[in-house]
């Protein structure tokens, strides 16, 4: 099924020239990601895939943000936070395959991020093949202070093992110009250029034929799986379904329904408040 074909309730979708441009649209929800917008994500990228008018996509976000995670907000439209542990970690590895399909299509992503990219929005850049960020972005996993490991796990193979340990160990958050400096980026530049920036990439891309680029693109993420990438993933599901029946999730619960989900979020972080988010040191 093509792009125009499709119909869309959470993305804005724009050809310019050879490329895709997809832009999440809940920016009221900071475009958190539900079971729906995922599904209209990966559908848009994988309709792209087989468009051979498209040579390459990029995915951005609406209003203030990239993306403030998955949404766990009453709004939600699946299934509630408190579910059991194997019906957690089914969902789980579902969100993960879903994630997988980004990875695997044959046509190369760009995620292009500004303001905040948090939690479940670091799952969707990390499985795009290029991130280009604003410096001033924030991004991380601040959930983990309360419970969980990132279900996807792609950190390892964009970070190494050292960074991750360092960052999922604590929850912190960084700059867009930290991004680049430790790999989880390609590039950071000025808020006001990224739009410019990201398509310029895209457009690059583009010159080149879409067969060589799929080509590539499989070689190159199957060199990734050969590191382990898919079985770290259905290992990083179930053991995030455990970890989010820790007592601080449950502690955390219960402090939001007595105070709200953002101040319970404000008052989770505010012990790690000092040298946060993680920066480069900035030149007078």
């Amino acid at each position: 099924m093509g792009i125009d074909e499709l119909s869309f309730d959470f993305l804005l979708v724009e050809q310019v020239d050879r490329v895709l441009r997809l832009t999440l649209n809940r920016p009221d929800r900071r475009n958190a990601i539900s079971r729906a917008v995922q599904a209209e994500i990966v559908d848009a990228v994988e309709a792209a895939a087989g468009d051979p008018g498209v040579h390459a996509v990029i995915i951005r976000g609406a209003g203030s943000c990239f993306c403030s995670g998955y949404d766990i907000g009453p709004a939600r439209d699946d299934s509630p936070a408190e579910v059991s542990v194997p019906r957690r970690a089914i969902e789980t590895v579902a969100t993960g395959r879903a994630w997988s399909r980004i990875w695997n299509a044959p046509v190369p992503v760009i995620a292009q991020i500004h303001g905040h990219c948090l939690a479940g929005g670091t799952d969707l850049a990390l499985h795009c093949d290029l991130i280009l960020v604003a410096e001033d972005a924030t991004i991380g996993f601040p959930a983990l202070r309360m419970g969980g490991t990132p279900p996807t796990n792609m950190w390892l193979y964009h970070v190494g093992a050292q960074w991750s340990k360092r960052l999922l160990f604590t929850g912190d958050s960084f700059t867009g110009r930290f991004a680049e400096k430790i790999g989880f980026a390609l590039e950071a530049v000025p808020a006001a250029a990224l739009d410019d920036q990201a398509m310029k990439l895209a457009q690059r891309i583009a010159l080149m034929g879409r067969d060589i680029v799929a080509v590539n693109k499989h070689v190159l993420n199957r060199g990734i799986d050969l590191m382990g990438r898919a079985l770290l993933q259905d290992i990083a599901a179930p053991m995030d379904a455990v970890a989010n029946q820790a007592d601080e999730m449950a502690a955390f619960r219960e402090r939001a329904k007595e105070i709200g989900l953002a101040a319970a979020f404000k008052e989770r972080d505010r012990p790690f408040a000092d040298g946060e988010p993680l920066d480069l040191p900035q030149n007078d």
